[in-house]
């Protein structure tokens, strides 16, 4: 008898993701707003508890449409994330961040609040854009903001941008067949 693990192909899963995912491509935005409203409540945890001691200002989730760039931007101004938050939870294809946080603060009150799942559903937003762009200034202390970008392939660039504001902004190029959104 043989055992091992199936090797999946990250070329061979992004086009099942990026038309298969979802029955509804409009579903994408559903997804991306709720890991917006998780970030927002991740940060309000964090206040909370101790665990974050900035100002938490209004935490909304801003949803802007360029209709002259042809972007639609679901910006949040929750925890952000850190270069190897973004390595951890972007580019590791369904690992979700959601339920490591339950797991982390289980028995904690408001952590089972935490709905969303960054893993699948982000990449939901592939459906609808050429290139989607995340830009993220970590809640934590000293970090530096970053921006991820990928066109749907396998590859990304990661790199350090200026970002005055805590909270990420996912900004997605919007297809030319997709333009209704």
């Amino acid at each position: 008898m043989k055992t091992g693990k199936i090797n999946v192909q990250t070329e061979n899963i992004f086009p099942i993701i990026k038309k298969f995912l979802y029955s509804d491509h409009e579903i994408f935005l559903r997804e991306l707003v709720s890991n917006a409203v998780d970030a927002s409540q991740k940060l309000k945890f964090f206040a909370k508890n101790g665990e974050f001691k900035g100002e938490l200002g209004e935490l909304k989730v801003d949803v802007i449409l360029d209709s002259s760039e042809n972007t639609l931007t679901i910006r949040d101004f929750g925890i952000g994330m850190t270069e190897e938050e973004v390595d951890k939870y972007i580019n590791q294809i369904a690992f979700s961040g959601a339920e490591e946080f339950v797991e982390k603060y289980k028995g904690k009150e408001g952590a089972e609040q935490i709905i969303g799942h960054f893993g699948l559903g982000f990449y939901s937003s592939f459906m609808v854009a050429d290139k989607v762009q995340i830009r993220s200034l970590s809640h934590k202390d000293g970090s530096k903001a970053i921006q991820w970008e990928s066109n749907g392939s396998p590859e990304f660039t990661l790199e350090e941008i200026e970002k005055d504001t805590v909270g990420t902004d996912i900004v997605l190029h919007i297809s030319e067949e997709s333009k209704e959104f």
